[in-house]
Order: structure tokens, then C-alpha cells, then sequence
């Protein structure tokens, strides 16, 4: 994802980054086993949009998030995937954080309020689907509490160094074969799916391991013990690789399983990169996931910069598959800040995407019409021309017995 995070008490946001084109890693079609033939199946359409911290104005004041709901609604949008764990930091009161000593403050709205609990009310009122959104995955920046506080829980690469930068900034990376960690993001994801009427928990792209870390004492002496030999110097080694990643399907599958246990017709949902950069890049093998079963719902990232390259993408067999298996949509960038995108491109990029049989997610909230090169009225009627007619997710998930808010010693 095209990260947005937060720094330090009070949680400055950074502006994003331009978008960086992913390389296409060659060699990943032999990752790739061959598919079994399944008959086409129909699934509601996802139109989605991220609500990140570069909303936090809208996030924060109750009046401005109904409105935005409200317009969503209007103009058919049916699903909305709010960011609530981002720079190490979560965006609700979470006896987690508090007991794992990883934040010192509670991020509330303008009135005090509870910014998740109110934005699934009100996305609720207007017939959305409030699918939080766990966007900053296995990453932390190097100065965050959480970082400071478990250097045990961190991982490296070969020549020692433990930080990687991108459009997040520089951040370290949790290990995600890490007992301890493991079991600190499953108690954060169940607390929200515990504590909240949510209809979905979402991971995305940092829900991985850059391919050249997993050197840590931790890994290196796991992986010793089940081969009877040191990891290879070569962070590509497809054996290598092959281990990592399929110790990544395991804990995925671990969490999938727990968040069944509690609500079990919670929308389990990820957002990777095209497979291609998610394996070759991240070890993230979710076509897997895909074919395993734990994998409710996909929306596949392709924020490529025009229409061709973005077609090539969707039109990929591993697409293709997952979108006869589970709703399946394909990830659009509506812009950054210092980066519009026009709607003629975004409406072209509908197009491809649903004459492909699949649903569009966007990215993100702000950039649909406030920050655009069109004005705001204009953009929303090209929305509204493309979404003529409703499409209603049905809610599955049932709502846990109310509970009050934690009291947290801060």
C-alpha cells in the first residue's frame, strides 16, 4: 500500500510519497502451480475505498465522517476500509497496546469519541461495510515505541543492518516467524474483531517480509533445526524463499482460523501487491492463501501509472482464478497529494476492471474528489455515472454483546 504513518505523541502525518512502478521480478510464472479448472461462480461487486491518516481530519470529527459516509452511500460505494494500526500505533483505545507498553497516548476524535466505533456506526447508518484495516502489517519505524521497547522482535538482513525505506519511510520489520510477535498481532486483530461490530479485518502488502530479511538469531536457528543446514547467503534461494514464505501461509492461516473462532462470518480480506511482487519481493504467497481457503475476499494493488500496463495486470491467470473463487477487486490510485491522477484514467481503469469481472477499491478517501485535478462536483458525477445502480454487500457478520470501553492507565 501507499503508505501514509503517523510520528510520535500527537501523530504527525507525513505527506505520501510519489508512486514508486514496481519492477516485474522475472521468474515468477514457476512459482505458480498449475490451477484446477473451476466453473465461473457470481459475487457481489466490491467498490471500495481506503480511509487513511491522511483523512484524520474527516476520522476525527463525527459530523464530517457522517457526511462523508453519507456521500459514499449516495453515489453506491459499498465497502470502506478504515486504517487503525499504522507507525506502530493503533487508533482506538486497546488494552494491547497499553499492556505491551507501546503507546503512550489514545487516539480519540474532536469530541472524545471512540474514531472506530464511529465510523462503523456510521458507515453501518448508510449501508457500508467498516472493514478495518491493519495497514502497517509487520512494520514499525525505528523510533516508535514498540521497536524500542522489543528489539527481540525485530529481524535483519544477512549484513546486520534492520531497516528498509520506502514510501512508509524508513521502518523496521517485526519477525514474522516470531512466536512473541505473532501472538502480540493476533491479540491486536481479535481485540478489534472482539470489541467492535466490525464486518471485516483487512492485511495488506506489509503483512510480509522483504526477501532479503530473516536473519535474525531466531529464524537462521529455525531453520537450522528443520533443514540440518544454515540459511543460504543467496536471499532468493527458492528453497529459501519457499521456507519463508510458507511460514508466512502458516501464521496467516493460524489467524484466519482465531478470527473464525470469534466471529465466523467475518470477511477475512487482503491487499497485496500482483503476485509476481508479493512472492519475488515480500514472500507473500497469496495465491496460497487463495487456494487454502483463508482468503475471503482479494483486492490486488495495481496502482500502475496507465492504462496498459494497468490492464496487462488484471488480465493475469492468477487473478483470474481468485476472482472465481472470492470477490475479487483491483486496487486504483485516485491520487496522492502532490500527485493527482484525472478521471478520465480512473474511469477507464473502472472499465477494464469490471469488464474483467471484478469489483475497485480506491485509494484513498481524500484524493476521490478533494484532492483532484477535476472540481469535487465533477468528480462525483463521473462516480455516479460509472455506479448507476446499488451494490449491496449483505452483512454477515453478527455484532458481539456490547462491551463497555476499556479504562486504560495512561
Amino acid at each position: 500500500m501507499l503508505t501514509t504513518y503517523l510520528t510520535g505523541l500527537g501523530g504527525a502525518i507525513a505527506q505520501q510519497v510519489p508512486i514508486t512502478n514496481f519492477p516485474e521480478v522475472p521468474g515468477a510464472d514457476s512459482v505458480l502451480p498449475a490451477p484446477t479448472p473451476i466453473p465461473t461462480r457470481s459475487f457481489q461487486e466490491i467498490r471500495g475505498v481506503w480511509v487513511t491518516t491522511n483523512d484524520m481530519d474527516i476520522l476525527r470529527d463525527s459530523f464530517q465522517l457522517q457526511q462523508a459516509m453519507a456521500q459514499l452511500s449516495a453515489l453506491n460505494f459499498n465497502t470502506v476500509y478504515s486504517v487503525v494500526w499504522n507507525s506502530g500505533y493503533v487508533l482506538y483505545p486497546s488494552p494491547v497496546a497499553q499492556r505491551e507498553g507501546i503507546q503512550p497516548f489514545v487516539w480519540r476524535g474532536v469530541d472524545g469519541q471512540d474514531m472506530l466505533a464511529d465510523l462503523v456506526n456510521h458507515a453501518h447508518r448508510q449501508g457500508l461495510l467498516a472493514i478495518p484495516w491493519f495497514e502497517f502489517g509487520f512494520m514499525a519505524p525505528p523510533l516508535s515505541e514498540l521497536t524500542m521497547n522489543h528489539p527481540n522482535w525485530l529481524t535483519q538482513r544477512q549484513n546486520g543492518t534492520n531497516t528498509s525505506v520506502s514510501g512508509a519511510g524508513e521502518v523496521n520489520w517485526l519477525n514474522p516467524f516470531n512466536p512473541e510477535v505473532q501472538q502480540f498481532i493476533t491479540d491486536l486483530v481479535l481485540e478489534v474483531v472482539t470489541r467492535y461490530n466490525v464486518d471485516g479485518i483487512q492485511f495488506d502488502d506489509h503483512t510480509s517480509l522483504p526477501v532479503e530479511f530473516g536473519y535474525d538469531s531466531y529464524t537462521m536457528g529455525l531453520y537450522e533445526q528443520e533443514t540440518g543446514q544454515p540459511p543460504p547467503a543467496n536471499a532468493r534461494d527458492a528453497a529459501w524463499m519457499r521456507w519463508r514464505a510458507d511460514k508466512l501461509t502458516a501464521f496467516m492461516t493460524r489467524l484466519h482460523d482465531a478470527v473464525k473462532a470469534r466471529k465466523p462470518n467475518i470477511i477475512f480480506s487482503v491487499s497485496p501487491n500482483p503476485y509476481d511482487t508479493a512472492y519475488n519481493s515480500y514472500l507473500q504467497d497469496w495465491l496460497t492463501w487463495v487456494r487454502q481457503g483463508i482468503v475471503d475476499e482479494l483486492l490486488v494493488q495495481v496502482y500502475r501509472p496507465d492504462i496498459g500496463s494497468f490492464t496487462d495486470q488484471i488480465s493475469r491467470p492468477e487473478i483470474q482464478e481468485a476472482r472465481q473463487l472470492i470477490p475479487t477487486a483491483a486496487g486504483i490510485l485516485t491520487g496522492l497529494r502532490n500527485q493527482p491522477v484525472p478521471m478520465r484514467l480512473i474511469q477507464s481503469k473502472i472499465q477494464a476492471a469490471r469488464s474483467r469481472g471484478l469489483g475497485v477499491a480506491f485509494f484513498f478517501y481524500e484524493s476521490l474528489w478533494d484532492e483532484a485535478p477535476e472540481p469535487p462536483a465533477e468528480r462525483q458525477s463521473s462516480f455516479q455515472v460509472m455506479f448507476r445502480a446499488p451494490a449491496v454487500r449483505t452483512r454477515l457478520a453478527a455484532a458481539p454483546a456490547p462491551m463497555p470501553e476499556p479504562t486504560l492507565d495512561w
